[in-house]
């Protein structure tokens, strides 16, 4: 019967490495305290493999390296062989998390809520409903980029230029507030203070203060704005000649809800606005204008004329 001995679970240990366990020793082996580590260290040491080899030029060139070679002959300590797959281990988790673990920062507002985001050089973002923020922080010195799907109001402090990247164009400024908001076909920038430069597919434009362009299924269209800042983030969605389509997918946002109307309504210009807190209240502010009436059921809402 084996003893349990410092030597003897050495001696177990080289076994193992090598193969060598008889049925009784392995069973005396697995039974010590530190099996699972050393068996975690081996399987791991396993998965990695080396990260460049060379090829020769032909099998002839392999057959006369081989018989051009002089035997070396090594001895390693196991426990030197032990220490070495540790430490292989050890590298590749380092490698891991410096590799993979730097993604872009990504923040995203759920349906029904707004979330206010502090950008690394202390610029101030609020996102609206449903809508996601991304930037790479490592690279934030380096250029202020920001990618955004959905809509937000940007306070930004002064600096390098800064970029707001979105599928159907792109928003530079220096230092100013401004408001973006992409939604399907519908591209929309408001500056409220200092200047912003808008490129869109064909477009160039510089916008002052109070100025506003947007882009409608491809229809560019510029306007003037008195407000301050955007009045969603007062918790009141406004419009100005938007298709009713557009309008009630703001509604479903805010309100996390799921609403049915008749189609012949769906490109239907609409001019007003709705709270965000008082599901009554909005569903008047839209339907009475086109004379329907709605119906509540649950998160389901169902509008038609009557």
């Amino acid at each position: 019967m084996l003893k349990n001995t410092s030597m003897e679970k050495d001696y177990l240990l080289k076994k193992w490495l090598n193969d060598d366990l008889t049925e009784e020793e392995r069973r005396a082996f697995e039974s010590h305290a530190d099996f699972e580590i050393n068996d975690t260290i081996i399987k791991e040491g396993q998965r990695f493999k080396a990260s460049h080899f060379s090829i020769p030029a032909s099998f002839d060139a392999v057959e006369e390296r081989i018989s051009h070679s002089k035997p070396i002959e090594k001895k390693m300590s196991w426990k030197y062989s032990l220490l070495k797959i540790a430490s292989v281990v050890v590298l590749g988790v380092a490698v891991y998390f410096t590799f993979f673990n730097n993604a872009l920062s990504e923040i995203r507002a759920l349906a029904t809520e707004q979330k206010e985001v502090e950008l690394p050089d202390h610029s101030k973002v609020v996102l609206n409903s449903d809508s996601e923020l991304s930037f790479d922080a490592k690279e934030w010195k380096k250029q202020r980029i920001v990618s955004l799907k959905g809509e937000a109001f940007f306070r930004v402090a002064k600096g390098k230029t800064f970029d707001v990247e979105t599928s159907a164009g792109t928003v530079t400024v220096v230092g100013t507030q401004f408001n973006v908001n992409h939604r399907k076909t519908y591209f929309e920038v408001i500056c409220y203070e200092g200047i912003v430069q808008v490129k869109s597919k064909d477009t160039l434009l510089k916008l002052l203060a109070g100025d506003s362009f947007r882009t409608l299924n491809g229809v560019v269209s510029v306007g003037k704005t008195k407000e301050n800042a955007p009045p969603w983030t007062q918790h009141m969605s406004t419009f100005k000649d938007v298709p009713y389509s557009l309008v009630l997918d703001e509604l479903e946002r805010q309100y996390g809800v799921s609403i049915d109307y008749p189609s012949a309504y769906r490109d239907q210009l609409f001019s007003g606005g709705f709270v965000q807190n008082n599901l009554e209240n909005a569903l008047q502010s839209i339907t009475a204008p086109f004379g329907l009436t709605y119906q509540i059921t649950d998160t389901n809402i169902r509008l038609f004329k009557g």
